[in-house]
């Protein structure tokens, strides 16, 4: 997918990839393309595909057909120079349990290509503060709770000034604090220019930090676009106040708006291309007592069940 004459490479381009296990196809020809500065939101239930095409962007699979690039770089081609400008945590950190948060880190540190012996405590330390572990960089790994270790982990892929950060489920095991942290730190990275990948459940907290999406589902890509591209793609909703329900039900039904629902002194009901003045000037001219109106788009999490026809796992 070319943009326009002079706009950057995108940060991840992908062209027909697919990577099948035998005969199951786990990616099946998806097409990704991710903006240079953005944070792009990776969606799908569990099994959709989204952690086995993560690893085969880092080179840590090799795909059974199509071609990716890394910041117009084609791979793993050019992996030597590519790779050490990319961060990632996938599938959790794997660390040395008897070691410290900081011990720990500083083994990454020696492993880098272009680590520097003479900055390296400093280093660490910006990286631990970042994911607010100062306090416990003495501690052993072994002690650490989840979300500890999945804040380790991050601390990690921030040793260097990363040009694409790659983050699966990294709010995994955090409580409500940590992932505001989180998502804090997010948006600080992407005010720096870095483009952020992020995979995750937790629909709310993509709505809030994302600014692009894609919805894999067994393997496929259902759709990807900016988040409110995506938004605006589903129906809206007007959304009623009264108590005459049942008056306003009917008048709605006849201006022709479908799907409408009654709970209480509320309805609600699809607009279908319906202008919400002129539903509100129906329902006063029938005598409905208007207590509110108001128009509501889909959230992330209904366009997403629109789009895949099932459920998702929001609490994870």
């Amino acid at each position: 997918m070319d943009g326009p004459p002079g706009a950057p490479a995108p940060a991840i381009e992908t062209t027909g990839l697919s990577k099948h296990f035998g005969k199951v196809p786990a990616v099946d020809g998806i097409d990704l393309h991710v903006p240079v500065g953005s944070v792009f939101g990776f969606l799908g239930p569990n099994g959709s595909g989204k952690t086995t095409t993560i690893r085969v962007l880092l080179g840590l699979l090799n795909p059974t057909a199509g071609t990716w690039k890394l910041f117009g770089r084609p791979m793993p081609h050019s992996a030597m120079q590519i790779l050490p400008t990319v961060g990632a945590l996938i599938e959790g950190p794997a660390f040395y349990p008897w070691l410290s948060g900081a011990q720990n880190l500083a083994r990454f540190d020696a492993a880098g290509p272009h680590s520097d012996r003479r900055t390296r405590r400093a280093r660490i330390d910006q990286a631990l503060g970042r994911v607010g572990l100062t306090a416990a960089a003495a501690k052993k790994y072994k002690a650490y709770s989840l979300g500890m270790r999945q804040r380790l982990g991050l601390a990690s892929a921030l040793l260097y000034p990363r040009d694409l950060l790659v983050l699966d489920e990294p709010t995994n095991g955090m409580d409500p604090q940590g992932t505001r942290e989180i998502r804090h730190l997010i948006q600080e990275l992407a005010g720096d220019g870095t483009t952020v990948f992020l995979s995750s459940h937790l629909l709310s907290e993509v709505e809030q930090v994302c600014t692009h999406v894609a919805v894999m589902s067994l393997g496929k890509i259902l759709a990807q676009s900016s988040i409110a591209e995506l938004q605006a793609t589903g129906a809206r909703r007007l959304a009623v106040e009264t108590v005459q329900v049942s008056v306003a039900a009917t008048v709605l039904e006849r201006l022709g708006l479908t799907e409408v629902k009654v709970e209480g002194d509320a309805l609600s009901a699809r607009l279908d291309g319906q202008q919400p003045e002129d539903c509100c000037r129906a329902l006063v001219e029938a005598g409905v007592g208007v207590r509110s109106l108001t128009t509501v788009r889909p959230t992330l999490e209904d366009t997403f069940v629109a789009l895949t026809g099932e459920g998702f796992d929001v609490a994870r």
